[in-house]
């Protein structure tokens, strides 16, 4: 057939040459149509069969393993049940003054029950006010107060039953396992209340007998109390975890109260799976069983591959062949543009992380430095009255600063500063910041701000969202030296965002910063982001601007874009996503109060660099405070068990051996009287630290910011001291 079709091409002309060449493609999609249609129509109905059968078999292994688990549950709750029974019946007739006496001759036979059952952790006997008379990890029991346990306090009013609790940590003295308790009310011959019975049960116990028989993919295996409590889970959770009420397996539990099968989507870890659940006879725990639907379509897919490779190799080979010769030449020129794109994108990305490790790695170390030199700077101001002098020491304070804010823009562009993200009306908050942009701009530039009235929720750094817009209002005003006008647009728009860090899926925030000024030349808008990269004299800009922008907006999760505007001036569009949560009012700045006075405040300073040890100590005594000197944290941790006299930690993050933050976590959990200062040249752990409370100052500091923090700090731990 191809070569009849060569011959007829070759006897023809040019254009007949080229309709043979069209009819001999047309014949071979035919036959190729011909020879795929039939076996792949059979191959579409064995497949739905064999989709069919799979889901009777996933159904079937998932009811098979619901009744082991439902097996093994009802033994372990009615072997509970016997162990409640049995001391029950042990101090049937004995009052709590006779329990007392007899503690360690229970404390020992209770500790022998515990002994002879794996999944039991502790036995409990309380009197009515929930103090332990007996149990079976120490004696004497502790006086411990325990009427506020769940256990506990479900008995007090009335006779219940057996009551399965919340899943809970061990209260000091006692330490171990996570344990959900199984208590029944104490009566006495009369009818009132004398205490309760208590078992503390192992989760863990449950969990390492759902994966001994979750070897399948996608096994899912739970624990449930009826009130959607999670007990036990494989695959284990952290913490207690509660469905939600409106969840379609709670919904399933109140339709069909005893059992059912239904395919749901976790909401707590978001998988699609097959469920199948049995509620425990007299009890409200119910058993569950599943699979991932993905790991039953694994599964399917498997076997159906397995039929591929055998059947339809033949056919696959020849829709290859064809495809190659069809679309050689348009998929050779396509690749190339397309692995020009890959290339050029690959030495982007391998630029900005060299450019980010390499800002990371010397940031501290350079900070430091600046720090080093700022405050020798400093201190020789304060001695040195001679005006030539002062002027050369003023040029090197202004020098540090300049690090310091090159830093920065570095840290930023590399996506690797340390932001305070709040959720922001952003409406709200490009208006208030109006008069800041225009103290950056002479008079004969305009700016106009088109916002809508509604609330548009972003969850960004506002201060790092001012020093962007100051940014692209002073790379317009360079755009615009004769005047002209910065139109500042801000809305919504549809946007097909991929959910999971919280964004609309739907719908995103847009700024539209637009000028008339000369516009971005072509040549070179796909270099303006770079960072050094300017075309302004040296003395005019350092190109780290725009850098800054994008790193702030990148690390925001959000994405800017450049182009030329229709009648001249150039356009920036950043889009950012739309927060879930509403925005919430900034609060006021902390005005200094009065009582900065912390002279005589004896200050921990835990500092491994000895020059920035000596600066950050002659500080601290210019407001007279007592400095005792720790280089590392395992020192400081010695001071802080000898000394009971210090007020204040202030300890570099990044230290050889432990860490600032876990001194300072440390401090925080052994010392609360003590505040604690976390100092930093840059650290990927000061986001760490800022999210859990401490306070943090980025080095170099100056005396004054150092004297704002220590006075925060202390006057918070004064307020606390006198609410407690």
């Amino acid at each position: 057939m191809l070569f009849f079709a060569t011959v007829v091409a070759l006897s023809m002309g040019r254009t007949g040459m080229l309709t043979a060449q069209r009819q001999s493609i047309r014949l071979l999609q035919s036959v190729l149509v011909a020879a795929v249609a039939v076996p792949a129509l059979l191959f579409c109905f064995a497949a739905w069969q064999s989709y069919k059968n799979n889901e009777i078999v996933a159904e079937d292994q998932i009811d098979r393993s619901r009744d082991v688990l439902n097996e093994h549950a009802l033994k372990v709750f009615e072997a509970v049940g016997r162990s409640i029974a049995e001391i029950n019946e042990i101090i049937r007739d004995m009052s709590d003054t006779e329990i007392s006496a007899n503690q360690e001759k229970l404390h020992h036979r209770l500790e022998r029950m515990v002994n002879s059952s794996t999944e039991v952790k502790s036995f409990w006997i309380f009197d009515r006010v929930g103090h332990a008379l007996v149990n079976s990890l120490s004696y004497p029991a502790p006086g411990v107060d325990f009427s506020d346990r769940d256990y506990f306090k479900a008995h007090v009013e009335r006779d219940i039953g057996t009551f399965i609790g919340t899943v809970l940590r061990p209260r000091a003295p006692y330490s171990g396992a996570p344990f959900f308790g199984i208590s029944r009310r104490r009566i006495s011959g009369d009818g009132s209340f004398t205490g309760v019975i208590q078992v503390s049960v192992l989760p863990e116990y449950f969990e390492g007998f759902y994966a001994k028989i979750g070897k399948a993919p996608g096994s899912y295996f739970s624990l449930i109390r009826a009130d959607g409590l999670i007990l036990a889970r494989h695959p284990a959770l952290d913490g207690e975890v509660r469905l939600p009420p409106h969840g379609e397996l709670m919904k399933a539990f109140g339709a069909h109260p005893l059992e059912g099968a239904l395919t749901v989507t976790s909401l707590i870890d978001g998988v699609r799976r097959r469920v199948s659940y049995l509620k425990l006879p007299e009890l409200p725990v119910y058993v569950l069983s599943g699979l991932e639907t993905a790991a039953i379509g694994a599964e399917w897919f498997s076997q159906m591959s397995r039929h591929l490779i055998f059947g339809i190799p033949a056919t696959g080979a020849l829709i290859i062949v064809v495809a190659l010769a069809l679309r050689r030449t348009r998929t050779l020129y396509e690749e190339a543009k397309r692995r020009q794109m890959a290339e050029g994108a690959l030495k982007q990305a391998q630029r900005l992380e060299a450019l980010g490790q390499l800002t990371g790695g010397v940031a501290h170390d350079f900070n430091n430095l600046l720090m080093v030199v700022g405050g020798s700077a400093r201190k020789l101001r304060r001695t040195n009255k001679d005006p030539k002098q002062l002027a050369s020491l003023q040029m090197i304070e202004s020098a540090v600063q300049k690090g310091e804010h090159l830093t920065r823009k570095l840290l930023a562009f590399s996506r690797r500063q340390s932001l305070s993200p709040e959720v922001i009306d952003l409406p709200e908050c490009v208006r208030k910041l109006r008069g800041v942009l225009e103290q950056s701009i002479q008079a004969d530039i305009a700016i106009e701000i088109r916002a809508p009235s509604k609330e548009i929720a972003v969850r960004v750094d506002p201060d790092e969202l001012e020093i962007a817009l100051l940014n692209l209002t002073m790379n317009a005003r360079d755009a615009m030296p004769d005047g002209g006008r910065i139109t500042i647009t801000i809305g919504t728009r549809a946007f097909a965002a991929k959910a999971g860090r919280g964004d609309s899926a739907d719908e995103t925030a847009f700024i539209e910063f637009s000028d008339n000024g000369i516009g971005i030349p072509n040549s070179i808008r796909e270099r303006i982001f770079e960072p050094f990269f300017t075309t302004k004299p040296v003395d005019k800009g350092t190109g780290l601007g725009l850098s800054q922008v994008y790193g702030f907006v990148q690390q925001s999760h959000g994405s800017i874009s450049a182009s030329n505007s229709p009648g001249g001036g150039a356009t920036f569009t950043i889009l950012l996503p739309i927060s879930p949560v509403p925005a919430m009012p900034r609060s006021a700045p902390v005005v200094e109060s009065a009582s900065n006075d912390f002279g005589n405040a004896t200050v921990l300073l835990v500092e491994d660099h000895p020059d920035v040890s000596a600066v950050a100590a002659d500080y601290l005594d210019q407001y007279g405070c007592k400095v005792l000197l720790a280089n590392s944290a395992e020192a400081a941790i010695e001071a802080l068990n000898k000394r009971r006299d210090i007020d204040l930690v202030l300890s570099d993050i990044v230290m050889p051996g432990m860490s600032g933050l876990e001194l300072g976590r440390l401090v925080r959990e052994h010392h609360p009287e003590i505040g604690v200062i976390l100092a930093s040249g840059y650290s990927d752990k000061a986001t760490v630290a800022t999210e859990e409370g401490f306070t943090i100052i980025r080095k170099p500091y100056s005396p004054d910011a150092l004297q704002r923090a220590i006075a925060a700090t202390l006057d918070n731990h004064r307020k606390l001291g006198t609410a407690s």
